[in-house]
Order: structure tokens, then C-alpha cells, then sequence
């Protein structure tokens, strides 16, 4: 039986050099953390730099909501077929390929002049972002399958820790580089680090866990039909995508209209407005460091109502707070809350039904920020944006209803397990582990 290492990981077994073997699970959660982190840095130096475009393209707070709608659609297309991408070649090269269009795509936006433009070139700039994100996720379930802990939570606190560094740089060099020079920069390092971890990802291929619990990726050149879902793995998938669409409207409209709120409606300086979102994805970041220990304890229903209310909560204080000290205070409560909601539904789909239970929970998780960039843009303009903030409130309390709702989901016999569950042997090196996953 093999035993559980709690400080980096936990295997299934293997020869050293085989996909389950200790320093090649070491090696792939080490890449894949990298990913995870610099998906979180480019995005975050982008959304920084909205205000800028934002006055440089002459748009209205509506058209805006349109041209960031762009990010969304145009991941929400690509994930559609990402899922199909990483049964046929592999997410680990499809994680690769797509960091490449994102970095090359990140530069476009600043050399736009018009909402619509602007609009147009943040279709690609998404469809790079939806692919990498689900190609990552796919790869992070198949890791977390064969280390048998619910280790999903830290690759999303790459992605947020990358997030604050990249809104923290950016708010630094806002007023010496132009958005143009900025995001110039991040396309060099967008490159350079796919080119240095880029090698040891594709070098390993995708642990599959024994008694054949998920499916193998198809080898390069070949072709097979996607598993065919039972009624009831869809409707849980759909559930799971569902509280991950509730959460990623919070995550979106932190990410597009934090800035401008504490610049428009609390009259923050340029640095503290971008220090906005660096505090949301600092605590966000604290929150998924802390998420296995907190899964493993309170179980993922616990967990998920608890986030979702402590989220409602730290939002209406954000967007209803007088001054912008208050603001950001509960800006970072909310990131507390709402850290653990979406890797946990993205992981339990991921478990029931795959790459493409990814690929559909994904797709449904960020319809939230397809939905949010427009509604919070158009609620603005009839009322006001601190009103429109609210609908993040609304929103993360109906993700702990649902969460709530979902505490006796579990896979048909015969069906992937959830990514964090444990053999009942396994569970006897690790007492606290022994609960059910969604107690």
C-alpha cells in the first residue's frame, strides 16, 4: 500500500521514470503549478490596465461590458472543443500550445482604438485563456486522481498568487509604461517561462490512476469516442458547472471593475485602484494554500457554504463601503470565500466525467464572466456600479445554496470517484480523510 507524503505528494506506486512514480508526480505538479501561475500573472497585468484602454478607446461603461464580453465568448467557444483537444493529443501539450496564443495574444489589446476593435481582439485573447485554463484543470485532475488528495485548491493558488504579482507589478509600472510597453513585456515572459517548463511537461505524460478510474488520454494521431455520460454523471456535472458560474461572475467583475470603482465611485488613486484586485487575489491566494487542510477537515459541502456565504457577505461590503480603506477590506473577504468554490467544482466534474466533464463545468463556469462584464456594465449605467456590484452577493449565496443542495451528489457505481476520495486502506493511514468527500 503505497504511503501518503504530506508534504508534496501521495502514490499510487510505480518504477521512478513511470508516469506514477514519485519524482515524475513531483516533476508534473511542479510545471503544472507554474502554468497555473502565469495563466494567473498575464491575466492579472490585462486587467490592470482596463482603465487605460478603457480611456484610450473613448468607451462608455455599457460598451465596455461589451468589449470585455469578448475574454468570455471567446473562451467559452474554445472550451467547447478543448475537452475534445485533450482526449485526442493530451492536455499536456495542449497546455503548452495554448500558454504560447495567450502570451502572443496579450499584446493586441493596446493597439486598439474603438470599443468594437476591441472587442474583436479580445475574442482571441480569450479563446487562448478559456483553452489554457481547461487544458490545466484537465491535466490538475489527473494529477490530483493519482495523488489521492484533494490538492485541486493549490494550482488555483498559483493562479491567484500569479495574479497578485502580476496586478502588484502592474500597479507599479501604471504610471511609467504605457499599456502597450506592459503588455509587450508579458508576452516576453509569457514565452520565455512556457519555453523553460513547457519541455518538462510534455516529457510526462498524464498519470492514469489504477483500476482504470479515468480515462487515458489517445495518443497522438488516434481517435476514439469520448466515454458516453450516464443521465444522472450529466446532471451532476451540470450542478457542479452551475456554482462554478456563480463564482466566476464574482471572479470576472473583481477583475473587471474593482479598479474602476475605487477610481470612480471612491476616488482612489491609480495605484491603490489596481491594488484592488491584488488584495482580492492575495487573499484568494491564502485561501486555496489552506484549502486541502480546510477540504480534508470540514468536507466539500462545508466548505462550499461557508465560502459562498463569507463571499456574499465581504462583497456587499465592498460594494457598498463608504471609502475605499472599508472597500478593499471587504474586496479581500470575498476572495477568502469565494477561493475554494470554483477549483472544487471543476474538480468534482473533472473526476465524475474527465476532460470533458472539465471542459463542460469550465464552460458553464465562465458563461459567469460572460455574463458579468455586460450585466455589471449595463446595471451601472441604469443605476449605479456599486448597485451592480451587489449582483456578486446575490450570486455567491445562490453558489452555498447549491452547494448545500449538493451534499449527497456522488458518481453511479462504476463511475470516476471525486478526485479527493480514498480507498478505505488509505483512509486508515489518514483518519481525518475517512469522512465522505462531500460530508
Amino acid at each position: 500500500m503505497p504511503h501518503l507524503n504530506k508534504v508534496a505528494t501521495a502514490l499510487l506506486g510505480g518504477r521512478a521514470g513511470e508516469p506514477g512514480s514519485r519524482s515524475s508526480l513531483s516533476r508534473l505538479r511542479i510545471a503544472l503549478t507554474v502554468f497555473f501561475a502565469l495563466d494567473g500573472f498575464m491575466f492579472a497585468g490585462w486587467v490592470v490596465r482596463i482603465p487605460a484602454i478603457k480611456q484610450q478607446t473613448g468607451a462608455s461603461a455599457s460598451a465596455l461590458g461589451l468589449a470585455l464580453l469578448g475574454v468570455s465568448a471567446g473562451a467559452v467557444v474554445t472550451m467547447v472543443f478543448t475537452g475534445r483537444l485533450c482526449r485526442r493529443f493530451g492536455s499536456h501539450p495542449v497546455t503548452v500550445v495554448c500558454a504560447v496564443l495567450l502570451s502572443f495574444s496579450i499584446v493586441l489589446p493596446p493597439q486598439t482604438h474603438s470599443a468594437l476593435t476591441l472587442g474583436l481582439v479580445l475574442l482571441v485573447f480569450g479563446a487562448a485563456y478559456g483553452g489554457l485554463n481547461v487544458a490545466m484543470n484537465s491535466a490538475a485532475v489527473d494529477l490530483v486522481a493519482a495523488l489521492r488528495r484533494p490538492v485541486i485548491s493549490s494550482f488555483h493558488a498559483a493562479f491567484s498568487l500569479g495574479g497578485m504579482i502580476g496586478a502588484g507589478l502592474g500597479g507599479l509600472v501604471a504610471g511609467g509604461l504605457s499599456p502597450a510597453v506592459h503588455l509587450s513585456l508579458l508576452t516576453g515572459v509569457g514565452l520565455l517561462v512556457t519555453a523553460v517548463t513547457g519541455p518538462s511537461l510534455l516529457r510526462h505524460p498524464a498519470p492514469v490512476p489504477e483500476r482504470g478510474e479515468r480515462e487515458r488520454p489517445e495518443p497522438a494521431g488516434t481517435a476514439s469516442p469520448p466515454r458516453r455520460l450516464d443521465s444522472r454523471t450529466r446532471r451532476l456535472v451540470l450542478l457542479f458547472g452551475v456554482i462554478a458560474l456563480c463564482t466566476a461572475y464574482g471572479e470576472g467583475a473583481m477583475a473587471d471593475w474593482s479598479a474602476l470603482h475605487l477610481t470612480q465611485d471612491l476616488d482612489a488613486a491609480p495605484g491603490l485602484a489596481a491594488a484592488g484586485y491584488s488584495l482580492f487575489a492575495l487573499a484568494m491566494t491564502v485561501g486555496r494554500l489552506s484549502g486541502t487542510a480546510l477540504l480534508e477537515r470540514l468536507g466539500q459541502t462545508r466548505a462550499l457554504v461557508t465560502g459562498g456565504v463569507t463571499a456574499a457577505l465581504g462583497m456587499l461590503v465592498g460594494a457598498l463601503a463608504p471609502t475605499a480603506w472599508l472597500a478593499l477590506a471587504g474586496f479581500a473577504v470575498a476572495g477568502l470565500g469565494l477561493a475554494n468554490i470554483f477549483p472544487v467544482a471543476i474538480g468534482r466534474a473533472g473526476a465524475l466525467a474527465g476532460p470533458g466533464g472539465v471542459a463542460a463545468a469550465s464552460t458553464l463556469g465562465y458563461g459567469g464572466m460572460l455574463l458579468g462584464p455586460p450585466a455589471i456594465g449595463f446595471l451601472a449605467d441604469w443605476f449605479t456600479l456599486p448597485l451592480a456590484l451587489t449582483t456578486v452577493a446575490l450570486l455567491a449565496g445562490a453558489a452555498a445554496l447549491i452547494g448545500y443542495s449538493a451534499r449527497n451528489a456522488s458518481a453511479e457505481p462504476g463511475s470516476a470517484r471525486p478526485a479527493d476520495s480514498l480507498r478505505p486502506a488509505d483512509s486508515a493511514h489518514r483518519p481525518e480523510l475517512a469522512r465522505p468527500a462531500d460530508e
